[in-house]
């Protein structure tokens, strides 16, 4: 297995950072969350997809990733409105600068820590199945993918 690439998802965390000072702005046309809430979000999925996949025991992963997963991974793509984000990932009501800042420190070194885990530590997606180490990159990606377009169409 080829190692993890994370310099996309570091890539990806600097564009995180550099919205966070337009989190107040909310475009209702986009969204009915302000920026703040996709920002807070796609951390909270970042961090809890890392930490599960830690935690997660590698003799019990079996491949069943989901034919649509795969189509939607290789184009980088997750198509708006179409799926509702699991609780324990949605931002509360009042998300501050200083907590999106605490997710983004965090975010950064769990991504560091990919690099380390076995090739067989995953994750449940609901709509995808099983995702292991080899494919949390791109789902990573294509989920921040995501909301950041979210994000830019709000700022436009």
């Amino acid at each position: 297995m080829k190692p993890v690439n994370i310099k996309v998802l570091q890539n990806e965390l600097n564009q995180i950072e550099s919205h966070i000072p337009q989190s107040e702005i909310i475009n209702t046309k986009v969204s009915k969350s302000n920026v703040a809430w996709h920002l807070d979000h796609n951390l909270k999925v970042i961090n809890a997809v890392i930490t599960t996949m830690q935690s997660s025991d590698p003799k019990l992963y079996e491949e069943d990733f989901s034919f649509l997963g795969k189509v939607l991974l290789t184009f980088n793509y997750f198509p708006r409105g179409k799926a509702k984000a699991p609780k324990h990932v949605l931002p509360s009501e009042i998300i501050t600068t200083e907590a999106i800042k605490i997710k983004l420190a965090e975010a950064r070194e769990n991504i560091k820590g990919l690099h380390k885990l076995d090739k067989n530590a995953h994750f449940r997606h609901p709509m995808f199945g099983n995702v292991n180490k080899g494919k949390v990159v791109k789902f990573l990606k294509a989920h921040t993918h995501h909301h950041l377009k979210i994000v830019k169409d709000i700022l436009k």
